[in-house]
């Protein structure tokens, strides 16, 4: 008992420490020092661990900073953890509209609709919902099959039809929700703006330039080549902007979701 209570009060400073500095960052934040905000919070992410409040609270001063691109990379990383933030999605489609740049079409048409649905939720939820159906299906078996009453039984077959075609649904949905969540090859661009190439190395003049982009706009990363004789930008990105645009960007100029 005594070891618990010596340890009681060795963490409680710990936690107080925590606390103040939350208190801290949300003081700066309401007194408009938006920068001193953003440096706290990163602290308590560096030392507590992330959380999607956290870095929905990050998004915020970033956009409060004029630094857009970092605005966009925050809510991306905090609707990650918790697809259902609303606060986030909404914050982060208002940065999306007030963007310099604006990509043409991503995907196929299903695909995005398949992966806005499933981003709704996070995965446990339609792991969960799954669960749920499984069982519903059990019990319509069970009914079916024991069950004298002809109302029932046609209840129980039809009840366990739909519940096993919910449950394949939320089981494809937790699948998707998951991989997208996991998806190391989603990107921002965080500099102010870049010229990307149409090779793996710093344009040499204007016909290798492929176009110019700016902060805050989402890539998908293809491949990498390291070009070792480049000392300017060694590392180059092979990245997909929209359906009709695919070009070469430098590896500083973005940053992986």
């Amino acid at each position: 008992m005594k070891k618990i209570l010596l340890f009681l009060m060795l963490a409680a400073p710990l936690f107080a420490g925590a606390q103040s500095l939350f208190e801290q960052a949300d003081s700066a934040y309401t007194a408009d020092d938006f920068a001193t905000a953003a440096q706290l919070y990163t602290t308590i992410a560096e030392t507590d661990g992330t959380s999607a409040p956290l870095l929905y609270n990050l998004g915020n001063c970033y956009y409060r900073m004029g630094r857009n691109g970092m605005a966009v990379l925050m809510y991306e990383r905090a609707l990650r953890l918790d697809p259902s933030m609303t606060e986030a999605r909404e914050n982060l489609a208002f940065v999306n509209s007030r963007l310099t740049d604006r990509p043409g079409e991503r995907g196929t048409f299903l695909g995005n609709i398949l992966d806005s649905t499933a981003g709704r939720f996070s995965s446990d939820f339609w792991a969960w919902t799954a669960m749920v159906f499984f069982l519903v299906t059990i019990a319509g078996i069970i009914v079916y099959i024991f069950s004298s009453s002809i109302p029932l039984r046609k209840t129980g077959f039809f009840g366990g039809i739909a519940s096993v075609i919910i449950c394949g649904i939320a089981v494809f949905f937790s699948f998707r929700c998951a991989a997208s969540a996991t998806d190391t090859e989603q990107a921002v661009i965080l500099a102010p703006s870049t010229i990307l190439s149409t090779a793996p190395r710093v344009p040499a003049d204007r016909s290798l330039e492929a176009m110019l982009l700016h902060e805050g706009t989402r890539l998908e990363i293809l491949d990498s080549v390291r070009n070792p004789t480049d000392t300017i930008a060694p590392l180059w990105l092979d990245v997909q902007v929209d359906n009709t645009h695919r070009a070469w960007i430098n590896a500083r100029d973005v940053e992986r979701i």
